[in-house]
Protein backbone atom coordinates (compact mmCIF):
# COMPACT_ATOMS: atom_id res chain seq x y z
CA UNK A 1 0.00 0.00 0.00
CA UNK A 2 1.30 3.44 -0.84
CA UNK A 3 0.89 6.89 0.63
CA UNK A 4 -0.12 9.92 -1.42
CA UNK A 5 0.48 13.53 -0.47
CA UNK A 6 -0.64 16.64 -2.33
CA UNK A 7 1.93 19.42 -2.33
CA UNK A 8 2.22 22.83 -3.95
CA UNK A 9 5.43 23.82 -5.72
CA UNK A 10 6.62 26.89 -3.84
CA UNK A 11 9.76 27.70 -5.80
CA UNK A 12 12.44 26.39 -8.14
CA UNK A 13 15.99 27.67 -7.77
CA UNK A 14 18.69 27.30 -10.41
CA UNK A 15 21.86 25.75 -9.00
CA UNK A 16 25.39 26.93 -9.83
CA UNK A 17 26.27 23.42 -11.04
CA UNK A 18 23.43 23.52 -13.59
CA UNK A 19 20.62 21.64 -11.87
CA UNK A 20 17.61 22.97 -9.98
CA UNK A 21 16.22 22.75 -6.46
CA UNK A 22 12.43 22.37 -6.23
CA UNK A 23 10.71 23.19 -2.92
CA UNK A 24 7.26 21.77 -2.20
CA UNK A 25 4.96 22.48 0.77
CA UNK A 26 1.68 21.05 1.99
CA UNK A 27 -0.74 23.89 1.28
CA UNK A 28 -4.46 23.45 0.81
CA UNK A 29 -7.43 25.39 -0.51
CA UNK A 30 -10.42 25.23 1.87
CA UNK A 31 -12.76 25.59 -1.14
CA UNK A 32 -11.49 22.39 -2.83
CA UNK A 33 -13.21 19.26 -1.48
CA UNK A 34 -10.24 16.99 -2.20
CA UNK A 35 -7.92 19.29 -0.24
CA UNK A 36 -9.95 18.84 2.96
CA UNK A 37 -9.00 15.16 3.19
CA UNK A 38 -5.34 15.87 2.38
CA UNK A 39 -5.27 18.62 5.01
CA UNK A 40 -6.51 16.20 7.66
CA UNK A 41 -3.89 13.56 6.74
CA UNK A 42 -0.90 15.85 6.17
CA UNK A 43 -1.61 19.27 7.68
CA UNK A 44 1.96 20.46 7.25
CA UNK A 45 5.20 19.39 5.63
CA UNK A 46 7.74 20.23 2.98
CA UNK A 47 10.06 18.47 0.56
CA UNK A 48 13.11 19.61 -1.38
CA UNK A 49 14.43 17.84 -4.44
CA UNK A 50 17.65 18.42 -6.36
CA UNK A 51 16.89 17.86 -10.04
CA UNK A 52 19.61 17.24 -12.61
CA UNK A 53 17.30 16.49 -15.52
CA UNK A 54 16.38 19.61 -17.55
CA UNK A 55 13.35 17.90 -19.17
CA UNK A 56 11.95 17.06 -15.72
CA UNK A 57 12.61 20.56 -14.33
CA UNK A 58 10.84 22.16 -17.32
CA UNK A 59 7.60 20.41 -16.32
CA UNK A 60 7.45 22.07 -12.89
CA UNK A 61 5.18 25.10 -12.61
CA UNK A 62 5.48 27.28 -9.51
CA UNK A 63 2.13 27.60 -7.71
CA UNK A 64 0.72 24.33 -9.09
CA UNK A 65 -0.08 21.32 -6.91
CA UNK A 66 1.45 17.89 -7.44
CA UNK A 67 0.73 14.45 -6.04
CA UNK A 68 3.73 12.88 -4.34
CA UNK A 69 3.50 9.11 -4.01
CA UNK A 70 5.46 7.00 -1.53
CA UNK A 71 5.67 3.27 -2.20
CA UNK A 72 7.83 1.01 -0.05
CA UNK A 73 10.69 -0.64 -1.93
CA UNK A 74 10.70 -4.42 -1.52
CA UNK A 75 13.68 -5.88 0.35
CA UNK A 76 16.29 -7.20 -2.08
CA UNK A 77 16.72 -10.92 -2.52
CA UNK A 78 19.84 -12.20 -0.76
CA UNK A 79 22.79 -12.79 -3.08
CA UNK A 80 23.59 -16.43 -3.72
Amino acid sequence: MGIRAKMRLENVFAQAWGGAKAIFRCEYDQKVAEDLSFQKATPSGHAEFQIDNPKAAEQLIIGRSYYVDFTMVPLPEPAA
